[in-house]
Protein backbone atom coordinates (compact mmCIF):
# COMPACT_ATOMS: atom_id res chain seq x y z
CA UNK A 1 0.00 0.00 0.00
CA UNK A 2 1.35 3.24 -1.14
CA UNK A 3 0.02 6.45 1.03
CA UNK A 4 0.52 9.68 -0.62
CA UNK A 5 1.26 12.56 1.42
CA UNK A 6 0.78 15.51 -1.27
CA UNK A 7 -1.78 15.71 -3.55
CA UNK A 8 -0.84 18.55 -5.87
CA UNK A 9 -3.52 19.75 -8.49
CA UNK A 10 -2.79 22.31 -11.76
CA UNK A 11 -5.48 23.70 -13.20
CA UNK A 12 -5.96 25.88 -16.39
CA UNK A 13 -9.20 28.13 -16.33
CA UNK A 14 -10.46 30.14 -19.47
CA UNK A 15 -12.24 33.94 -18.31
CA UNK A 16 -12.97 36.44 -21.11
CA UNK A 17 -14.68 39.77 -20.47
CA UNK A 18 -14.65 39.52 -16.51
CA UNK A 19 -13.62 41.07 -13.00
CA UNK A 20 -12.78 37.94 -11.41
CA UNK A 21 -10.77 39.67 -8.62
CA UNK A 22 -10.80 43.40 -7.89
CA UNK A 23 -8.23 45.50 -5.95
CA UNK A 24 -8.43 48.47 -3.70
CA UNK A 25 -9.32 50.79 -6.59
CA UNK A 26 -11.63 48.87 -8.41
CA UNK A 27 -9.49 47.46 -10.93
CA UNK A 28 -8.53 43.59 -11.89
CA UNK A 29 -5.67 42.23 -9.56
CA UNK A 30 -1.97 42.37 -11.18
CA UNK A 31 0.90 40.33 -10.69
CA UNK A 32 4.18 41.07 -12.02
CA UNK A 33 5.74 37.94 -12.93
CA UNK A 34 8.74 37.54 -15.28
CA UNK A 35 8.51 39.54 -18.56
CA UNK A 36 5.01 40.73 -18.16
CA UNK A 37 2.28 42.17 -15.59
CA UNK A 38 0.01 39.40 -15.31
CA UNK A 39 -3.80 39.40 -13.97
CA UNK A 40 -4.56 37.21 -11.41
CA UNK A 41 -7.20 35.78 -8.87
CA UNK A 42 -6.01 36.14 -5.37
CA UNK A 43 -6.41 32.65 -3.35
CA UNK A 44 -8.51 33.92 -0.68
CA UNK A 45 -11.07 34.60 -3.89
CA UNK A 46 -10.49 30.76 -4.58
CA UNK A 47 -11.26 29.71 -1.28
CA UNK A 48 -13.80 31.67 -0.52
CA UNK A 49 -15.99 31.15 -3.58
CA UNK A 50 -14.81 27.02 -2.84
CA UNK A 51 -15.99 27.64 0.88
CA UNK A 52 -19.66 29.02 -0.01
CA UNK A 53 -20.52 26.93 -3.19
CA UNK A 54 -23.81 25.39 -3.21
CA UNK A 55 -23.56 22.41 -5.53
CA UNK A 56 -23.92 18.91 -5.27
CA UNK A 57 -20.08 18.74 -4.03
CA UNK A 58 -20.80 21.43 -1.59
CA UNK A 59 -18.70 21.41 1.41
CA UNK A 60 -21.41 21.76 3.66
CA UNK A 61 -23.05 18.55 2.13
CA UNK A 62 -19.94 16.16 3.75
CA UNK A 63 -22.20 16.04 6.63
CA UNK A 64 -19.22 17.84 8.97
CA UNK A 65 -19.80 20.80 10.79
CA UNK A 66 -19.16 24.37 8.94
CA UNK A 67 -17.87 27.35 10.80
CA UNK A 68 -18.67 31.38 9.86
CA UNK A 69 -16.36 33.92 10.00
CA UNK A 70 -17.86 37.11 11.63
CA UNK A 71 -17.04 40.33 13.82
CA UNK A 72 -20.48 39.96 15.09
CA UNK A 73 -19.88 36.44 15.97
CA UNK A 74 -20.82 37.21 20.19
CA UNK A 75 -24.26 38.88 18.56
CA UNK A 76 -25.26 35.75 17.22
CA UNK A 77 -24.60 34.00 20.59
CA UNK A 78 -26.70 36.44 22.58
CA UNK A 79 -29.36 35.56 20.27
CA UNK A 80 -29.01 32.24 20.49
CA UNK A 81 -28.88 32.13 23.88
CA UNK A 82 -32.41 34.66 24.14
CA UNK A 83 -34.17 31.71 22.18
CA UNK A 84 -32.94 29.25 24.40
CA UNK A 85 -35.06 31.36 27.12
CA UNK A 86 -32.58 34.11 28.73
CA UNK A 87 -33.68 37.67 29.07
CA UNK A 88 -32.13 39.92 27.02
CA UNK A 89 -30.75 41.56 29.66
CA UNK A 90 -28.42 38.37 30.72
CA UNK A 91 -27.75 37.56 27.08
CA UNK A 92 -26.28 40.50 26.81
CA UNK A 93 -23.95 40.09 30.08
CA UNK A 94 -23.23 36.36 28.54
CA UNK A 95 -21.86 37.58 25.48
CA UNK A 96 -19.89 40.85 26.87
CA UNK A 97 -18.69 38.12 29.69
CA UNK A 98 -17.28 35.81 26.31
CA UNK A 99 -15.83 38.94 25.42
CA UNK A 100 -13.91 39.93 28.26
CA UNK A 101 -12.66 36.75 29.22
CA UNK A 102 -10.66 36.81 26.01
CA UNK A 103 -12.79 34.37 23.59
CA UNK A 104 -12.46 36.61 20.60
CA UNK A 105 -9.83 39.29 20.18
CA UNK A 106 -11.97 42.82 21.41
CA UNK A 107 -9.50 44.57 18.43
CA UNK A 108 -10.09 48.01 20.06
CA UNK A 109 -13.73 47.95 20.10
CA UNK A 110 -14.17 49.08 24.03
CA UNK A 111 -14.65 52.59 22.59
CA UNK A 112 -18.32 51.41 21.53
CA UNK A 113 -18.69 50.66 24.75
CA UNK A 114 -20.06 47.74 26.56
CA UNK A 115 -22.89 47.12 24.21
CA UNK A 116 -20.89 46.38 21.50
CA UNK A 117 -20.41 42.67 20.66
CA UNK A 118 -18.04 43.13 17.80
CA UNK A 119 -14.64 42.32 17.11
CA UNK A 120 -12.05 44.29 15.45
CA UNK A 121 -11.58 41.66 12.89
CA UNK A 122 -13.64 38.79 11.35
CA UNK A 123 -12.95 35.35 13.14
CA UNK A 124 -13.37 31.98 12.02
CA UNK A 125 -15.65 30.15 14.55
CA UNK A 126 -17.24 26.95 14.53
CA UNK A 127 -20.37 26.12 14.61
CA UNK A 128 -20.14 23.13 16.91
CA UNK A 129 -18.01 25.87 19.22
CA UNK A 130 -20.63 28.16 18.98
CA UNK A 131 -23.25 25.33 20.27
CA UNK A 132 -21.30 24.05 23.19
CA UNK A 133 -20.23 27.98 24.16
CA UNK A 134 -24.45 28.40 24.03
CA UNK A 135 -24.84 25.04 26.15
CA UNK A 136 -23.02 26.19 28.44
CA UNK A 137 -23.46 29.84 28.93
CA UNK A 138 -27.37 28.26 29.47
CA UNK A 139 -26.22 26.13 32.42
CA UNK A 140 -24.50 28.76 34.02
CA UNK A 141 -26.75 30.79 33.69
CA UNK A 142 -29.35 28.58 35.72
CA UNK A 143 -27.19 29.34 38.47
CA UNK A 144 -25.58 32.99 38.00
CA UNK A 145 -28.88 34.95 37.39
CA UNK A 146 -27.03 38.42 37.75
CA UNK A 147 -24.94 39.82 35.15
CA UNK A 148 -22.13 39.65 37.66
CA UNK A 149 -21.82 36.63 38.74
CA UNK A 150 -22.22 35.38 35.60
CA UNK A 151 -19.69 36.93 34.13
CA UNK A 152 -17.22 35.36 36.72
CA UNK A 153 -19.06 32.21 36.17
CA UNK A 154 -18.48 32.45 32.46
CA UNK A 155 -14.71 33.73 33.12
CA UNK A 156 -13.82 30.16 34.85
CA UNK A 157 -15.38 28.19 32.70
CA UNK A 158 -13.40 29.38 29.34
CA UNK A 159 -10.43 28.82 31.79
CA UNK A 160 -11.28 25.42 33.13
CA UNK A 161 -12.54 24.05 29.92
CA UNK A 162 -10.22 25.42 27.35
CA UNK A 163 -9.15 21.81 26.31
CA UNK A 164 -12.41 20.30 25.93
CA UNK A 165 -13.72 23.38 23.63
CA UNK A 166 -10.30 22.73 21.64
CA UNK A 167 -10.82 19.03 21.96
CA UNK A 168 -14.75 19.28 19.95
CA UNK A 169 -15.14 17.12 16.89
CA UNK A 170 -14.77 19.11 14.43
CA UNK A 171 -15.51 22.09 16.80
CA UNK A 172 -13.58 24.28 14.28
CA UNK A 173 -15.88 24.03 11.30
CA UNK A 174 -14.51 21.96 7.98
CA UNK A 175 -13.22 25.66 6.29
CA UNK A 176 -10.39 25.78 9.28
CA UNK A 177 -9.86 21.83 8.49
CA UNK A 178 -9.48 23.27 4.93
CA UNK A 179 -7.30 26.32 5.37
CA UNK A 180 -6.38 27.21 8.75
CA UNK A 181 -7.22 29.46 11.37
CA UNK A 182 -5.11 31.64 13.12
CA UNK A 183 -7.03 33.23 16.91
CA UNK A 184 -5.34 35.77 19.22
CA UNK A 185 -7.79 34.50 21.69
CA UNK A 186 -6.67 32.64 24.83
CA UNK A 187 -9.61 29.83 24.77
CA UNK A 188 -10.04 29.16 21.17
CA UNK A 189 -7.20 27.21 18.99
CA UNK A 190 -5.39 27.84 16.11
CA UNK A 191 -5.09 25.18 13.43
CA UNK A 192 -2.47 24.72 10.69
CA UNK A 193 -3.74 24.78 7.22
CA UNK A 194 -4.25 21.47 5.41
CA UNK A 195 -4.84 23.14 1.61
CA UNK A 196 -2.77 25.72 0.41
CA UNK A 197 -3.35 27.89 -2.28
CA UNK A 198 -1.51 30.01 -4.88
CA UNK A 199 -2.49 33.17 -6.48
CA UNK A 200 -4.15 31.77 -10.11
CA UNK A 201 -2.12 34.10 -12.47
CA UNK A 202 -2.97 34.71 -16.63
CA UNK A 203 0.18 32.54 -18.43
CA UNK A 204 0.05 35.24 -21.36
CA UNK A 205 0.60 39.34 -20.37
CA UNK A 206 -2.54 41.62 -18.63
CA UNK A 207 -5.92 41.77 -21.59
CA UNK A 208 -7.42 44.82 -19.91
CA UNK A 209 -10.33 46.74 -21.05
CA UNK A 210 -11.91 49.84 -19.50
CA UNK A 211 -15.92 49.22 -19.79
CA UNK A 212 -17.62 52.88 -20.24
CA UNK A 213 -21.48 52.01 -19.90
CA UNK A 214 -24.74 54.59 -18.90
CA UNK A 215 -27.93 53.62 -16.97
CA UNK A 216 -30.59 54.33 -18.90
CA UNK A 217 -33.63 56.29 -16.57
CA UNK A 218 -36.77 54.69 -17.80
CA UNK A 219 -39.83 57.14 -16.87
CA UNK A 220 -37.56 60.23 -18.17
CA UNK A 221 -36.94 58.49 -21.35
CA UNK A 222 -40.95 57.90 -21.64
CA UNK A 223 -41.25 61.94 -20.79
CA UNK A 224 -39.25 62.84 -23.85
CA UNK A 225 -35.88 63.47 -22.14
CA UNK A 226 -32.47 62.18 -23.52
CA UNK A 227 -29.29 61.20 -21.24
CA UNK A 228 -28.56 58.21 -18.50
CA UNK A 229 -29.29 58.21 -15.18
CA UNK A 230 -25.70 57.51 -14.64
CA UNK A 231 -22.42 57.04 -16.04
CA UNK A 232 -19.87 54.70 -15.31
CA UNK A 233 -16.77 52.73 -15.80
CA UNK A 234 -15.50 49.21 -15.01
CA UNK A 235 -12.12 47.38 -15.87
CA UNK A 236 -12.69 44.14 -17.59
CA UNK A 237 -9.59 41.55 -17.99
CA UNK A 238 -9.32 38.14 -20.42
CA UNK A 239 -7.16 35.36 -20.08
CA UNK A 240 -6.25 31.66 -19.54
CA UNK A 241 -5.29 31.54 -15.68
CA UNK A 242 -2.93 28.99 -14.06
CA UNK A 243 -3.99 28.18 -10.81
CA UNK A 244 -2.17 25.83 -8.54
CA UNK A 245 -3.65 23.89 -4.81
CA UNK A 246 -1.32 21.51 -2.66
CA UNK A 247 -3.12 19.34 -0.22
CA UNK A 248 -1.25 18.17 3.19
CA UNK A 249 -2.92 14.78 3.21
CA UNK A 250 -1.55 14.18 6.98
CA UNK A 251 -2.39 17.66 8.46
CA UNK A 252 -6.11 16.80 6.63
CA UNK A 253 -6.39 13.57 8.12
CA UNK A 254 -5.01 15.35 11.95
CA UNK A 255 -7.29 18.02 11.27
CA UNK A 256 -10.49 16.14 10.66
CA UNK A 257 -9.75 13.04 13.24
CA UNK A 258 -8.26 14.77 15.92
CA UNK A 259 -5.28 12.39 15.32
CA UNK A 260 -1.46 13.32 15.11
CA UNK A 261 -0.16 14.00 11.88
CA UNK A 262 2.72 11.54 12.21
CA UNK A 263 0.49 8.90 12.60
CA UNK A 264 -1.26 9.38 9.56
CA UNK A 265 0.24 6.46 7.70
CA UNK A 266 -0.92 3.70 10.32
CA UNK A 267 -4.37 4.80 10.90
CA UNK A 268 -6.74 2.56 9.58
CA UNK A 269 -8.85 3.14 6.61
CA UNK A 270 -12.05 4.19 8.43
CA UNK A 271 -10.12 7.45 9.29
CA UNK A 272 -8.99 8.59 6.23
CA UNK A 273 -12.47 7.93 4.77
CA UNK A 274 -13.82 11.40 5.65
CA UNK A 275 -10.44 13.06 3.91
CA UNK A 276 -10.64 11.10 0.60
CA UNK A 277 -14.58 12.41 0.39
CA UNK A 278 -12.97 16.07 1.44
CA UNK A 279 -10.77 16.10 -1.35
CA UNK A 280 -13.35 14.34 -3.76
CA UNK A 281 -15.26 16.93 -3.20
CA UNK A 282 -12.80 19.90 -3.49
CA UNK A 283 -11.45 18.64 -6.94
CA UNK A 284 -15.26 19.08 -8.31
CA UNK A 285 -15.28 22.56 -6.89
CA UNK A 286 -11.76 23.50 -7.79
CA UNK A 287 -12.83 22.51 -11.69
CA UNK A 288 -16.04 23.83 -11.74
CA UNK A 289 -16.38 26.68 -9.17
CA UNK A 290 -15.82 30.19 -10.41
CA UNK A 291 -14.72 33.09 -8.95
CA UNK A 292 -16.45 37.09 -10.03
CA UNK A 293 -17.13 39.95 -9.40
CA UNK A 294 -19.81 41.72 -11.54
CA UNK A 295 -21.56 38.44 -12.43
CA UNK A 296 -24.95 39.97 -13.47
CA UNK A 297 -23.01 41.69 -16.32
CA UNK A 298 -20.36 39.50 -17.00
CA UNK A 299 -21.49 36.03 -16.50
CA UNK A 300 -18.14 34.76 -15.56
CA UNK A 301 -18.81 31.01 -15.03
CA UNK A 302 -16.01 28.56 -16.21
CA UNK A 303 -14.81 24.59 -16.01
CA UNK A 304 -11.43 24.37 -16.09
CA UNK A 305 -10.01 23.15 -19.59
CA UNK A 306 -7.32 21.15 -18.31
CA UNK A 307 -6.92 19.71 -14.97
CA UNK A 308 -3.93 17.99 -13.38
CA UNK A 309 -3.54 15.88 -10.37
CA UNK A 310 -0.07 14.32 -8.97
CA UNK A 311 0.37 12.07 -5.91
CA UNK A 312 3.27 11.78 -4.14
CA UNK A 313 5.77 11.61 -1.26
CA UNK A 314 7.70 14.46 -2.43
CA UNK A 315 7.94 18.38 -0.95
CA UNK A 316 5.25 19.85 -3.23
CA UNK A 317 6.31 22.32 -6.78
CA UNK A 318 4.58 24.57 -8.60
CA UNK A 319 4.65 24.28 -12.43
CA UNK A 320 4.36 27.93 -12.58
CA UNK A 321 8.14 28.42 -14.10
CA UNK A 322 6.84 27.20 -16.91
CA UNK A 323 5.39 30.19 -17.35
CA UNK A 324 7.66 33.13 -16.09
CA UNK A 325 8.00 33.95 -20.02
CA UNK A 326 4.99 34.89 -20.57
CA UNK A 327 3.32 33.03 -23.47
CA UNK A 328 2.46 35.39 -26.83
CA UNK A 329 -0.69 36.47 -27.35
CA UNK A 330 -0.80 35.44 -31.24
CA UNK A 331 -0.16 32.14 -30.36
CA UNK A 332 -2.44 29.65 -32.99
CA UNK A 333 -3.19 27.42 -30.07
CA UNK A 334 -2.69 29.34 -26.69
CA UNK A 335 -4.51 26.78 -24.68
CA UNK A 336 -2.73 23.85 -25.88
CA UNK A 337 0.33 25.46 -25.86
CA UNK A 338 0.28 26.05 -22.26
CA UNK A 339 -0.24 22.61 -21.77
CA UNK A 340 2.42 21.24 -23.58
CA UNK A 341 4.69 24.43 -21.52
CA UNK A 342 3.74 22.43 -18.44
CA UNK A 343 3.99 19.43 -19.90
CA UNK A 344 7.22 20.19 -20.58
CA UNK A 345 8.44 21.63 -16.90
CA UNK A 346 7.33 18.53 -16.00
CA UNK A 347 9.85 16.04 -17.68
CA UNK A 348 12.73 18.31 -17.06
CA UNK A 349 12.04 18.29 -13.78
CA UNK A 350 11.56 14.65 -13.92
CA UNK A 351 14.67 14.49 -15.61
CA UNK A 352 16.93 16.45 -13.31
CA UNK A 353 14.86 15.27 -9.71
CA UNK A 354 13.57 11.52 -10.67
CA UNK A 355 10.73 12.52 -8.45
CA UNK A 356 7.93 9.42 -8.29
CA UNK A 357 5.12 10.97 -8.64
CA UNK A 358 1.76 9.33 -9.81
CA UNK A 359 -0.46 11.29 -12.10
CA UNK A 360 -3.60 11.57 -13.94
CA UNK A 361 -5.45 14.60 -15.94
CA UNK A 362 -8.29 15.82 -17.35
CA UNK A 363 -8.12 17.92 -20.82
CA UNK A 364 -11.10 19.02 -23.37
CA UNK A 365 -7.58 19.37 -26.02
CA UNK A 366 -5.36 16.14 -27.40
CA UNK A 367 -2.34 16.50 -25.45
CA UNK A 368 -0.13 14.43 -23.69
CA UNK A 369 1.23 14.96 -20.04
CA UNK A 370 4.76 12.48 -19.01
CA UNK A 371 3.45 9.45 -17.29
CA UNK A 372 -0.09 10.54 -16.81
CA UNK A 373 -3.44 9.29 -17.63
CA UNK A 374 -6.37 11.05 -19.17
CA UNK A 375 -9.49 11.04 -16.84
CA UNK A 376 -12.75 12.72 -17.00
CA UNK A 377 -13.31 14.98 -13.94
CA UNK A 378 -15.93 12.03 -11.93
CA UNK A 379 -12.87 9.11 -12.55
CA UNK A 380 -10.35 11.82 -11.16
CA UNK A 381 -11.93 12.25 -8.39
CA UNK A 382 -12.62 9.20 -7.48
CA UNK A 383 -9.20 7.82 -8.10
CA UNK A 384 -7.80 10.24 -5.64
CA UNK A 385 -9.99 9.58 -2.83
CA UNK A 386 -9.22 6.04 -3.27
CA UNK A 387 -5.65 6.76 -3.05
CA UNK A 388 -6.12 8.37 0.15
CA UNK A 389 -8.04 5.65 1.80
CA UNK A 390 -7.04 2.31 0.66
CA UNK A 391 -3.52 3.68 -0.98
CA UNK A 392 -2.86 2.71 -4.63
CA UNK A 393 0.75 1.46 -6.18
CA UNK A 394 2.70 4.51 -8.20
CA UNK A 395 2.47 3.99 -12.17
CA UNK A 396 5.95 2.84 -13.70
CA UNK A 397 7.91 5.29 -15.03
CA UNK A 398 8.22 5.01 -18.95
Amino acid sequence: MNLPRFIQIHTLHNYPGALLNRDDAGLAKRLPYGDAVRTRISSQCLKRHWRVADDHFALQNLGVPMAVRSRVTLDLIRKRLVEAGLTDALAQSAGEGLRDAGLLDKGGKESKGKEALETGQAVLLGYAEIDYLVKRCTELAQDNPDAKSLKAAIAKFLKDEKKNIEALKHGSGLESALFGRMVTSDVLASRDASVYVAHAFTVHEAQVENDYFTVVDDLLREAGEQGSAGIFDTELASGLYYGYVVVDVPQLIANLEGESAKDWATLPPEKRELAGRVVQHLLHLIATVSPGAKRGSTAPFEWAKFLLVEVGDWQPRSLAGAFQNALGLNQPALRETAVHMLADEIGKLDEAYGATLDRRFLALDKVDVPNAQKLPLNALADWVQAYITQGTAPAKAA
